[in-house]
């Protein structure tokens, strides 16, 4: 997981610009009329027999149960046969802090969705503003861009991760679940959720692996041994010349906490 400098800073700024935003769509009618005409305009000229059933498939990919086993079995493959503790826990953290924002949000915000009449579907249950379909594709593929932005396959990663956060957002327009301002929302608030992960991740998360029995279990040691191959004989995440705990954590503060308020 990259380091994101100011990370408490510029992720705090995103989520208050997003809840300003969602309010307003909610609470005031400088963006609602246009939102639901939005909505109105892609329903009524793309909606057809095959699309209706392509694009519920669409969103159940995202929906919550889809999300619970796709992040299930993607933490589990990389913890149990890969034997990648850290890139496991990495992943689960960015895709389970991205999605779930979306609920802080939800919450505050308080956005009725749009009228049920127009629902292929009719939603119960969450509010509308932001979309956990669209944030937790977001969260997915920006873990997939962290595991392999060091790899050839990174502009892979962001060209199918774009289309992908694209189709889902259109989805759930398409279908009639939210507003266009959701799908926007639901981008801002999960980046402004793993930038504020990346931050705890340096700066606790990561030193404090070492304490988990199950990450030692399953190879926390040599991934530790290989990352810091990787990286030029360098501990991931400690100063050079820095003191250690045992274990291989590093002690005291280093680059990450010098930074850690920033």
């Amino acid at each position: 997981m990259p380091y994101v400098r100011h990370w408490l800073r510029n992720s705090l700024l995103l989520f208050a610009v997003v809840i300003a935003l969602g309010l307003v769509a909610a609470h005031t009618r400088l963006i609602q009329p246009h939102d639901l005409d939005l909505d109105l305009t892609i329903q009524d000229n793309t909606r057809t027999g095959w699309l209706n059933h392509t694009m519920e498939g669409v969103s159940a990919l995202a929906s919550p149960v889809a999300g619970l086993l796709i992040l299930a079995v993607w933490s589990g493959w990389l913890l149990f046969v890969r034997r990648r503790p850290v890139k496991a826990a990495a992943t689960f953290l960015v895709v389970a802090v991205g999605w779930n924002s979306t609920q802080i949000a939800k919450a505050i915000v308080a956005r009725p969705r749009p009228p049920r009449e127009y629902m292929l579907d009719p939603e119960i249950g969450s509010n509308s503003f932001p979309s956990g379909h669209t944030a937790f594709t977001v969260s997915v593929v920006i873990a997939a861009y962290f595991l392999l932005r060091e790899t050839r396959h990174r502009r892979t990663v962001l060209i199918c991760g774009t289309f992908a956060v694209l189709l889902v957002a259109f989805s759930r327009m398409y279908v009639g679940a939210h507003y266009p301002t959701d799908t926007l929302g639901s981008v801002l608030i999960a980046i402004s959720a793993i930038t504020f992960m990346t931050g705890l991740w340096h700066t606790w998360v990561l030193p404090q692996l070492h304490r988990v029995p199950l990450m030692e279990r399953y190879g926390l040691a040599q991934e530790r041994a290989d990352m810091a191959a990787a990286q030029g004989g360098h501990h991931p995440g400690a100063v050079p010349g820095g003191r250690r705990r045992a274990g291989g954590a590093p002690v005291g503060g280093g680059r990450h906490r010098k930074h850690a308020g920033r």
